[in-house]
């Protein structure tokens, strides 16, 4: 299995040509022998238990599409479209099947067979209006306006499904001036799209543990984007044009290594801004785990209950969990809760927990069942998305317990105060 995941994390879509010629979706969907592992794995095919709904029937309905045995009907491409790409199916499976590489590379071919209507999620993968409407909408319903305007709007409106989905933006911690660097390493700590609004308090954790730690963090120009979520949608061209911004605007700050805080952002980080570069990205979480400076910190005691969330992206992509609860174990008194393992989704999957909300409110509620029966007093994820969907359906619910990344957990735990 670690040869597979291996393969699977080294594997880059050719963001240039993968929406040009179909030979290479047929050569790929020929490894798969339909045995059926994926096929638990799958968060629609245990919701829906249909065929059209699980890898192996998206696998057979990409191909047909690649073959022109099969129209680009409205049904097929919902199949298609249903999928979350958490890539659970391609972890467990015995083939090796590039399973992601099929789904991204269909969606691009299919781009140009969408209605103008059905083309309208592309509008939510360009993360300069993506991150501008995050803005936005924090400002909005800081000020009790977002809600009122949602409920204006027509209940099955898209438009109104976007409203409710803005969360309100985390508060900025405060922490102790920052230590001086001696020695440490000089990190690029990417903020992310959306990440950047949403996830502001995680970020300066971040910070904050990584200076604490000895390390010097640079800060990077400009509006950054890994191109996860457009590449995810088929928008190839898009998210080339992201990945090589961003990857320009790391190479400026002449970092030793990058670090990245949302899950969802590393695999696209490694694979697509760093090919062909000299950067370095590193799992946030494996490198404080391994790292001397912060292996010398203190963390104040925290007698609470804490279910850890491991997101689709943090166990299928980056694949370091341990080093998660490594680094909570830090912290005394925490009890540290395990969500079951499967079913893992969330429902967020990117822009997914907007665009197909059908399927991302039953996995949404699947989850939080699971958190309620643990009865924890908070909830940890790594992923942004995950944080926003969560936290969304916890408001739903009039439920106040708090989502959380486990570092800034960490940091808020931190004994700054001499031995």
């Amino acid at each position: 299995m670690r040869a597979a995941n291996g393969s699977m994390n080294r594997m880059s879509v050719s963001l240039a040509g993968a929406a040009r010629g179909d030979d290479r979706v047929v050569a790929l969907a020929d490894q798969c022998v339909q045995c059926g592992l994926c096929l638990p794995q799958c968060p629609t095919y245990r919701l829906e238990r249909a065929e059209a709904e699980s890898p192996r029937g998206r696998i057979a309905l990409a191909r047909a599409l690649a073959e022109g045995n099969l129209a680009p009907t409205p049904t097929a491409l919902a199949h298609l479209d249903h999928c979350l790409g958490c890539l659970s199916c391609q972890k467990v499976c015995p083939s090796q099947v590039q399973y992601e590489e099929i789904l991204v590379r269909t969606r691009a071919a299919l781009g140009a067979t969408r209605s103008a209507r059905d083309r309208w999620p592309g509008w939510l993968r360009d993360p300069h209006r993506l991150t501008a409407l995050a803005r936005i909408g924090a400002a909005t319903r800081a000020r009790h306006w977002l809600p009122w305007l949602a409920r204006l709007l027509p209940r099955a409106s898209r438009w109104r499904r976007l409203a409710a989905t803005l969360p309100r933006v985390p508060v900025l911690p405060r922490f102790a001036a920052p230590v001086s660097a001696t020695g440490g390493a000089r990190i690029a700590l990417f903020r992310g799209c959306v990440a950047s609004v949403y996830d502001r308090d995680t970020l300066a954790s971040a910070r904050h543990l990584l200076e604490a730690s000895g390390h010097r963090v640079i800060e990077v120009a400009g509006t950054q984007c890994c191109g996860a979520l457009p590449r995810h949608g088929g928008d190839l061209e898009r998210a080339a044009t992201e990945a090589t911004a961003s990857r320009r605007a790391l190479e400026e700050t002449d970092a030793d290594l990058v670090l990245s805080c949302a899950s969802g952002c590393h695999g696209d980080l490694r694979d697509q801004v760093a090919a062909g570069s000299a950067l370095r990205v590193l799992d946030i979480h494996a490198f404080l785990a391994d790292d001397p400076g912060f292996a010398a910190l203190r963390f104040r005691p925290l007698a609470k209950r804490a279910a850890l969330h491991l997101p689709c992206t943090q166990a299928n992509v980056v694949g370091a969990t341990t080093p998660i609860r490594v680094l909570l174990g830090r912290v005394p008194q925490l009890d540290l809760l395990a969500l079951p393992e499967q079913p893992r989704c969330c429902g967020a999957a990117g822009s997914y927990f907007i665009e197909q909300p059908g399927f991302a409110d039953r996995l949404q509620s699947e989850k939080l069942d699971q958190v309620a029966a643990l009865a924890p007093d908070l909830l940890l994820t790594t992923n942004v998305g995950c944080r926003i969907h969560l936290g969304n359906g916890l408001d739903a619910r009039g439920d106040p317990l708090p989502v959380l990344h486990p570092l800034a957990l960490l940091a808020q735990q931190l004994d700054n105060r001499a031995p």
